[in-house]
């Protein structure tokens, strides 16, 4: 299955997503920004998330696919004020996603073709069962 993929994520954020309750991520870094501007969130879009940076991933590498519920991109007013007397506007795009876990995942292929295009990658979902 091939879909976008969000790299760079903290491992404490994928080990609590694994744990099944939905949660809401703000992202900051440009490159995910980027791959998150063109999904349309509902139940049966995917997104691969793993720890390992863009420039490092490679076939074999592991993370989790998840459902995205939502996404919200959005600029942030950031003010910096410097030795008391003068101060420093600037705007920062972020956005925030909900996303549930749907399965353990292991790239297959990664497809990134530069800094201003989404990065997607080939994936193989793992199964696993529970005897009840």
């Amino acid at each position: 299955m091939k879909c976008p993929a969000l790299t760079g994520i903290s491992p404490d954020i994928i080990r609590d997503l694994k744990a099944g309750r939905p949660r809401t991520i703000e992202i900051q870094s440009t490159h995910n920004i980027i791959t998150l501007a063109n999904i349309i969130p509902g139940p049966e879009t995917h997104l691969f998330m793993t720890s390992i940076d863009m420039e490092d991933l490679t076939p074999g590498d592991t993370g989790i696919c998840v459902y995205v519920l939502s996404v919200n991109i959005m600029m942030k007013r950031i003010v910096e004020f410097i030795h008391g007397l003068n101060y420093e506007e600037r705007e920062r795009m972020s956005a925030r996603i909900q996303v549930k876990y749907c399965a353990a995942s292991v790239v297959k292929a990664v497809f990134h073709e530069g800094m201003i295009q989404p990065t997607a990658v080939e994936v193989l979902k793992s199964s696993c069962y529970h005897a009840g």
